[in-house]
């Protein structure tokens, strides 16, 4: 999983949306709490953002150079989804770069 350690390069920011108690946002909550601290880790400068508000959908943002942004719905995503998700929205951003 060598794309982790590249967040950084290519994304500014890496936002998390998720209801702390809505079933739809379970796999969101795991994938928080067993993937964060690997992720800070490799990548201390990148911006990680948690948010939790009730009622809110599960939802990947990535922020990349000159503002672009897109976002990913995690409704009934697996933790090796939401994964995938994060892998891919790092390979939007390297081809932004080039």
């Amino acid at each position: 999983m060598a794309w982790r350690s590249n967040l950084s390069k290519n994304l500014k920011e890496l936002r998390i949306l998720f209801s702390p108690s809505a079933p739809a946002s379970s796999s969101t909550r795991v994938f928080i709490e067993r993937n964060y601290k690997d992720l800070k880790k490799l990548n201390p400068k990148l911006p990680i953002l948690i948010r939790e508000a009730d009622n809110t959908e599960p939802q990947l943002w990535a922020r990349f150079d000159f503002g672009v942004e897109r976002g990913i719905r995690l409704d009934s995503m697996t933790e090796d989804q939401i994964s995938k998700a994060l892998e891919d929205l790092a390979k939007v951003g390297a081809a932004l770069k080039s």
